[in-house]
């Protein structure tokens, strides 16, 4: 018996190339493959296309796949996607970057806190805003002498103080010390904790919570002791090192620095 003999599979043939896509932007000069209608694309509707030809005649064409010609050639006209804009760049305090900052010309006012330390991490979360706003932060070294220090700086319009103090809770040694400064170009503001440094969250540096430091003893150093830290001068460069962003620090902080900035920038 003979065999029938086949040609090739008629499934291995080649298959249909895929019709590329072109954005529908405007100007772009296609041709309706139906019709024969040839013009420049004036927008998109609802999943039509407005053709617009050399004498100024418009016709509307559903946007179907392969059905114009661009260069001659099958084409699929698609709706131009506009980009999602770009999210602003933030500083570490959360506020919108300014690019190419030049900072500005110091004001008159000034927020002191107590200390170095104070300083640099105000500076590492708020550094970029200050430059704009133009407010210099200064150490105090300690609030004993703020309302000596207050009444040499003359504080008045155009010289507003902000000041950040730390532990600033109801009966503490800070709280009496500034209870009766009532200048209206000054204010006071502060965070509970006994140092700037507890400020910091505990999970930004790895550890589950600050140590429990007993009254009397130094807290810098009952903490690196405890966290084997070593001296209080590498304990600081953890600890600042650890922040970089205002994610890094607890709540109270954030807002003590954030009313400040505002009220020694409020008078321009």
């Amino acid at each position: 018996m003979r065999s029938v003999e086949y040609g090739r599979d008629v499934l291995s043939g080649s298959r249909r190339k895929k019709v590329p896509e072109v954005p529908a932007e405007p100007g772009l000069v296609v041709e309706d493959a139906a019709s024969g209608f040839c013009g420049a694309v004036l927008r998109v509707e609802k999943g039509n296309v407005v053709l617009e030809d050399r004498h100024g005649k418009q016709r509307l064409f559903p946007m179907r796949p392969a059905a114009f010609l661009f260069e001659g050639k099958p084409a699929t006209l698609v709706e131009v996607r506009e980009a999602a804009p770009a999210s602003p760049a933030r500083s570490a305090s959360g506020s919108v970057k300014v690019e190419g900052l030049r900072a500005r010309t110091a004001r008159g006012s000034r927020i002191w806190v107590e200390g170095v330390h104070d300083a640099e991490l105000v500076e590492r979360i708020w550094g970029h805003d200050l430059r704009v706003e133009g407010v210099v932060v200064e150490p105090l070294h300690g609030v004993d002498e703020l309302p000596g220090l207050l009444a040499e700086f003359g504080p008045g319009p155009g010289r507003r103080v902000g000041v950040l103090v730390d532990h600033l809770v109801a009966g503490s040694k800070e709280s009496r010390l500034v209870e009766g400064i009532t200048d209206e170009h000054v204010m006071i503001t502060g965070h509970p904790y006994v140092d700037i440094w507890q400020a910091v969250k505990p999970a930004a540096l790895g550890i589950r919570e600050w140590p429990q430091v007993p009254r009397g003893e130094d807290w810098k150093r009952g903490v690196c002791s405890r966290l084997g830290w070593g001296e209080p001068a590498a304990g600081w460069r953890r600890v600042l090192s650890a922040v970089s962003e205002f994610r890094d620090v607890e709540t109270p902080l954030l807002g003590a620095v954030e009313r400040l900035i505002d009220f020694v920038t409020a008078d321009g």
